[in-house]
């Protein structure tokens, strides 16, 4: 008997309409700033804002710098557990899961109280060490994800064979892990990168209640203030996360070629 594909596909239905009627009215609404026709006056306002322009930009250097700070510190460890020490796995995956149960608020309290003024490391006596200290918050929201990531491509190859022939042609750790390890991971490693830019970019408990000037305390303050305007930004905020998320897909995919 042939299978009915009914139910199937009215699940897909319902799933994109509930996805995309949203997102449609939210299109919808933010074109209509000028009154009796659609317009892009709400994206023009809201691009030429000094404001989305600064915090834009400071989100996005802090999102390179988050994702220079979480490579390094999670390639290497990811390497060594691979290769040397397989029984720390479950130990060292409960701890990069850690992020995701406990609340950003609960972390950033935590921080606040390690790295006040009277503390032995007063990271928040100035801008740049406030900086410093939201960058290293941020590596830990995107530690679960980068970390997967990481030790799906290690999993991928045969680190050990790989270490073993560098080790004999005479390359040290560092040798290694840059130019033979990095390379053979680079698509899991830009993988972990678009979805640390991602978690970066809509952030807001952090850089808030660390008075910083990022997007996401921007996307709310315009929120609470104007009409159109935030919905252009919810759109452009969308519009940045699926162009990560379509990366990530163009590098799979490309590294699945290269591997045919």
């Amino acid at each position: 008997m042939k299978k009915s594909t009914f139910g199937p596909w009215l699940a897909v239905v319902l799933g994109a309409a509930y996805f995309l009627i949203p997102l449609i009215a939210t299109v919808e609404f933010s074109m209509r700033m000028k009154r009796g026709e659609y317009s892009f006056e709400a994206y023009r306002v809201v691009l030429g804002d000094p404001r989305f322009q600064a915090s834009f930009s400071y989100s996005v250097a802090l999102a390179l710098a988050t994702i220079v700070i979480g490579v390094l510190l999670v390639v290497p460890t990811a390497y060594w557990v691979q290769l040397r020490l397989p029984k720390l796995r479950p130990v060292v995956e409960f701890i990069t899961l850690l992020p995701l149960v406990i609340p950003a608020i609960v972390i950033v309290f935590g921080y606040l109280r390690i790295y006040n003024s009277e503390s032995w490391l007063p990271l928040t006596d100035s801008a740049r060490g406030t900086d410093l200290l939201l960058a290293f918050g941020y590596v830990t929201l995107a530690l679960p994800y980068m970390y997967r990531s990481v030790d799906t491509g290690l999993r991928a190859i045969d680190v050990r064979t790989l270490t073993e022939a560098a080790e004999s042609l005479g390359a040290g750790w560092a040798t290694i892990l840059f130019k033979v390890i990095f390379p053979n991971i680079r698509s899991a490693i830009l993988s972990g990168s678009f979805l640390t830019f991602a978690i970066v970019i809509g952030e807001f408990t952090f850089a808030a209640l660390l008075d910083r000037p990022a997007f996401g305390p921007y996307l709310q303050l315009v929120g609470a203030n104007r009409a159109y305007e935030p919905a252009a930004l919810a759109i452009i905020a969308f519009v940045v996360t699926w162009a990560c998320m379509g990366l990530i897909q163009v590098f799979g995919a490309a590294r699945g070629t290269a591997q045919k």
